[in-house]
């Protein structure tokens, strides 16, 4: 197990040098050609969301159901609440 963690270690520092060789080799090429306006580094966070959209703040959804009886509300999203769950939602329907 002790190996097998030294080896894990050394693969860690070797796989950190390559990606960082490789962002030099990045850097300089888009210096060399001027690719600042199409090229931007940033540092992701650990965990930041990624994809199209990512990272944009959301306005909250609109409650599509109510409660008659507690005047509770739910968008349709996530998990039902109880009062709805296994229920036909026509009949909580916000107009």
């Amino acid at each position: 197990m002790a190996q097998r963690a030294e080896l894990e270690a050394q693969i860690a520092a070797v796989r950190e040098e390559e990606v960082t060789n490789a962002l030099e080799q990045i850097r300089q090429l888009v210096e060399e050609f001027d690719l600042h306006e199409e090229v931007q580094f940033t540092r992701a966070r650990r965990g930041a969301p990624r994809g199209p959209g990512a990272g944009v703040a959301r306005s909250p959804v609109a409650p599509k159901y109510r409660d008659p009886e507690s005047g509770a509300t739910w968008s349709g999203r996530g998990k039902p609440p109880k009062w709805i769950a296994g229920k036909d939602r026509t009949k909580f329907l916000i107009d």
